[in-house]
């Protein structure tokens, strides 16, 4: 593996992520109708969030990579355009990065959305959150980081757990019951704010049978 792979990851990031990636225990994915793991955190505000979530209608769960990717913060700066649609459909978001406070004030301080760090991964290890060397590996993530940078203004000097995290969404009713779920297989590979309103609005008739597959390239 070549130097240039780790550009932009911090000093740890060899031993924490990408060595350490096939020795970590896996964990289950969560499928629809499963229970979510019990989650008591707070936001980088200090705001108390908390799974099961009785006062809310469907809390959708985003696991980021790392504070700074530059394909994490254009998708939540498109989501924050539509952030209306998205309360007037009932649905909470808590995105979860694996950075630590510091960094993530750094970008996702003005996010209209319950935002977490996680630089422990404690909270990925209980969903089935992975990663792969393959994240990157694909178009749409060079084509989208870029216009994230260019959207944000910014561009990260710093990896937290390294560039190799995979996204994951999962969608949950306040007892904690499992909707949807989506592991993404390349680090822009998330649900679409449509793709959540369409799964949203079919929760009231039945849960879906399956880890819902959208048509993606």
């Amino acid at each position: 593996m070549s130097d240039a792979w780790f550009i932009g990851c911090d000093a740890d990031c060899r031993d924490n992520a990408q060595f350490k990636e096939g020795k970590e225990k896996k964990q289950m994915r969560l499928v629809p109708g499963s229970t979510a793991p019990t989650i008591s955190t707070t936001t980088i505000d200090g705001k108390a969030v908390s799974i099961p979530a009785p006062g809310a209608r469907y809390i959708h769960l985003q696991f980021r990579r790392f504070a700074g990717c530059p394909v994490c913060n254009f998708h939540l700066h498109i989501m924050r355009k539509r952030q209306s649609e998205i309360e007037a459909a009932g649905i909470r978001e808590i995105v979860f990065f694996h950075s630590s406070r510091e960094e993530m004030l750094k970008y996702q301080a003005q996010l209209p959305f319950d935002c977490v760090a996680d630089p422990g991964k404690k909270i990925y290890r209980q969903f089935g959150v992975e990663t792969s060397l393959l994240s990157i590996l694909h178009p749409a993530v060079f084509w989208n980081g870029l216009r994230g940078i260019l959207a944000t203004g910014k561009f990260y000097k710093k990896a937290e757990n390294g560039i190799t995290g995979l996204p994951a969404d999962v969608l949950v009713g306040p007892d904690g019951t499992v909707i949807a779920a989506h592991y993404g297989r390349h680090a822009d590979d998330h649900w679409s704010v449509d793709e959540l309103l369409e799964l949203a609005s079919h929760a009231s008739i039945a849960p879906p049978s399956g880890d819902l597959e959208f048509d993606r390239e």
